[in-house]
């Protein structure tokens, strides 16, 4: 049975521009690829995506072949990154590659909405930001499009060096970088080497980088890197400092390249360096720096990302997409710099931090454990095992536990922090707050 190349699926792909990777959100004239996980076979629901309109099924197991409308690879997965991979190859667009542990997909959105002023712009969607996700998005890409923004995860070892090679950057951003993924690095060496692979990647290449000039460990990472820089008023190109209104929502006093003051949508100060990254990627592709901060400023978070949401009793700042010994702190002590007669605090527990989880996670907990005017939740066995019974912290071994609390005793009329791992769903509480 003849196996496809990569050649010949590139040639279909320019007739049939769609993909999907699930059978049952199949679009019609679409190329369904039988990806594989530890739970599911794609292989499996080939016959499935045909039938619900899929013109072709990229398939790796010969007895799963139905007709010519099966399209044998020896592997399906590497198939759509080399498919991707020789996509790029022929695009002539600038391509801006980003990683960092903190605020890679809020930069993300930022940086596509100040650019979508002047040019069609794409970016990726979410955070499909993995050895799937990226082929996805660089196969997302249409004839019409005239920049793309591409988000790098990982939590291994040169897995940003792999995504460069698919994804073959112009440029590129690290947010910054921080703890997280221990245990997939092997501690925070592990971390700094694998997000330097972007910086690596463009120096070989020719590439640019942007980089906050108030981040030393970015600056002597990129010191032999064609660079522009943002940030402080020494940078190349945007300055300012951040502010804070009484709802938590950031400011922006810009002094460079001129002048200007303008809010956010995004809570906490935190998200300074974000907005700064998205400006100067902007000006650095010549998008009027009024133009720039009108998209900005209109940009409204979703995805229980540095929202700030009103309910009947008490405002929200709901950070709880993700969480790292980094955004924790940071998310604290800007929640701690508020002004509000009435603060609490809901914690749930940071994931994948290895050896170092216990340490971690007393660290965040020394930071507020002796201020007895605030109201302390956590969430979670990692917390549960590190906070002491009595004083101002109530702890609960999982989020339903602590949804029971709040039900019976909801706190009125206070500002509350929502901070923790995705995989604690804290997200799931808020309508009792």
């Amino acid at each position: 049975m003849k196996k496809t190349t990569v050649g010949e699926l590139l040639n279909i792909f320019k007739t049939h521009h769609w993909l999907c990777t699930d059978s049952r959100n199949v679009l019609p004239g679409s190329i369904f690829f039988a990806l594989k996980g530890d739970n599911f076979n794609g292989n499996v629901f080939a016959l499935k995506a045909l039938e619900n309109g899929a013109s072709y099924a990229v398939i790796d197991e010969d007895d799963k072949y139905i007709d010519n409308r099966t399209l044998l690879v020896d592997n399906v997965l590497e198939s759509l990154q080399s498919l991707a991979s020789l996509y790029r190859s022929q695009l002539r667009i600038p391509i801006i590659g980003i990683t960092g542990t903190n605020g890679k997909t809020t930069t993300k959105e930022l940086i596509a909405t100040a650019l979508s002023v002047r040019f069609n712009t794409i970016a990726t969607k979410g955070n499909l930001n993995n050895h799937i996700g990226v082929p996805l998005t660089l196969l997302s890409i249409k004839p019409d499009t005239e920049i793309a923004v591409i988000e790098m995860g990982a939590n291994h070892p040169g897995e940003i060096a792999e995504l460069c090679k698919i994804a073959r950057p112009s440029h590129g951003i690290i947010t910054n970088i921080g703890k997280a993924h221990l245990e997939g690095f092997g501690g925070f060496e592990g971390v700094i080497r694998t997000k330097r692979e972007l910086y690596e990647y463009l120096n070989k290449n020719g590439g640019t980088v942007f980089v906050n000039s108030g981040n030393k460990l970015l600056m002597d990472l990129s010191q032999n890197s064609y660079r522009v820089t943002y940030g402080c008023q020494n940078s190349d190109t945007i300055a300012g400092k951040p502010t804070t209104d009484e709802n938590g929502l950031l400011g922006i006093e810009l002094n460079k390249p001129h002048n200007y003051i303008f809010t956010t949508h995004l809570a906490g100060e935190y998200n300074f360096e974000n907005v700064m990254a998205a400006m100067c990627i902007a000006a650095h592709f010549r998008v009027e720096t009024e133009k720039s901060i009108e998209a900005i400023s209109a940009y409204i978070p979703g995805m229980n990302r540095s929202q700030v949401l009103k309910t009947s009793r008490n405002t929200l700042i709901l950070d709880a997409y993700n969480a790292n010994p980094s955004s924790m702190k940071a998310a604290i002590g800007n929640f701690l710099k508020l002004n509000a007669s009435q603060k609490a605090i809901i914690l749930g527990d940071m994931f994948e931090l290895g050896n170092e989880s216990a340490f971690e996670h007393q660290q965040v907990i020394d930071l507020i454990k002796d201020l007895p005017d605030l109201r302390i939740y956590t969430a979670g066995p990692r917390f549960y095992e590190v906070v002491a019974d009595g004083g101002n912290i109530k702890k609960f071994r999982t989020t339903g536990d602590l949804g029971i609390e709040l039900s019976n005793n909801p706190p009125s009329g206070h500002t509350i922090l929502v901070k923790g791992s995705r995989g604690m769903k804290l997200e799931t509480i808020t309508g009792l707050l």
